[in-house]
């Protein structure tokens, strides 16, 4: 009896985890089923909300545009490189972008960079100077996060007004080539170096080789040419603000407060203070550069897409 008693119970137990899990597949098919009706809805949704957007003018260029007087923004952060977010390409096209835009009362262009390429500045310098010009109803003021320097303010000196924090770093006038001497590397190494050129100076400030008093020469003459037309650039931004001081354009760093004194900044201000008080246009509206609308949208449901894939295939297991 008690051999048969053992072996019901077992039955029991089999059938019973049986029943849990039939009902726990089925629940995983029915949260699966639901996942998946829930992101095609949104998928719809954002559709049709995208088509209403285009259809009644709210976009335009992947902007999204609203029908009252504001205070166009445009970031500026990093490196000004030709490969950064920050590219006279892209800077360019968001300044013109804000100019063009009929609601705009006034532009703010929100600088955090510690300097880049003097071409991609003297781009974006020589456009924001020709939308003056071309808009001269719309003022363009530069804002000053936690540094401006270098290349970064080459691009503040053409703004109406420069503001900053009483901490911000600014200035760095300057221009530098840098690198590393191994000479006599290669030998210790064992390493034999082929180089082969045409024109003795093919190999100009090679790192493997003796610096030439002829080549340092011709860059130190690079570097004073460039430097003299970013000072030039700096005397016709700032005028008669900028203070007689030789120290200014020595490539050093001075803090907010002291650039006020020196002339190579105004007042301090954040992009709110500037909005409000100074354009008298509070609403900021971001025409800084981005990703396109449609990268955007493949990145952030392309990760969607991978969740619930590797969801599914976990349950499956």
């Amino acid at each position: 009896m008690m051999a048969m008693s053992e072996s019901k119970v077992k039955k029991d137990d089999w059938e019973r985890d049986l029943l849990e899990n039939l009902a726990l597949a089925s629940l995983r098919e029915q949260r699966r089923t639901r996942n998946w009706g829930i992101f095609f809805k949104l998928i719809t949704f954002l559709y049709l909300f995208i088509l209403l957007f285009f259809a009644l003018g709210w976009i335009e260029d992947g902007r999204v545009r609203i029908a009252e007087k504001h205070t166009a923004l445009i970031d500026l952060r990093g490196m000004i490189t030709p490969d950064s977010m920050s590219n006279a390409d892209k800077v360019n096209a968001s300044l013109r972008s804000a100019f063009q835009d009929k609601n705009t009362k006034g532009v703010v262009l929100r600088i955090n960079s510690p300097g880049g390429s003097p071409v991609q500045a003297g781009n974006i310098n020589d456009e924001i100077r020709r939308l003056r010009i071309k808009y001269p109803d719309i003022p363009l003021y530069a804002v000053v996060g936690d540094i401006c320097a270098s290349g970064g303010y080459y691009v503040a000196v053409a703004a109406d007004k420069i503001f900053v924090d009483k901490a911000s770093l600014i200035g760095s006038i300057g221009v530098l080539i840098d690198g590393f001497g191994f000479t006599g590397t290669l030998e210790k190494l064992g390493i034999e170096r082929r180089l082969l050129t045409a024109g003795e100076n093919k190999n100009f400030l090679d790192p493997f080789a003796p610096l030439d008093p002829i080549q340092k020469e011709h860059a130190t003459h690079l570097l004073r040419e460039i430097h003299e037309q970013f000072i030039q650039v700096v005397k016709q931004g700032r005028g008669e603000r900028l203070k007689d001081a030789p120290e200014i354009f020595s490539g050093i760093v001075w803090t907010g407060q002291k650039s006020i004194d020196l002339g190579l900044a105004d007042e301090m201000g954040n992009a709110e203070y500037v909005a409000r008080e100074i354009i008298k246009a509070e609403v900021l509206v971001d025409f800084s550069p981005h990703e396109g609308l449609s990268d955007l949208f493949s990145k952030r449901f392309g990760q969607i897409v991978f969740n619930m894939l590797s969801d599914y295939v976990l349950t499956m297991r």
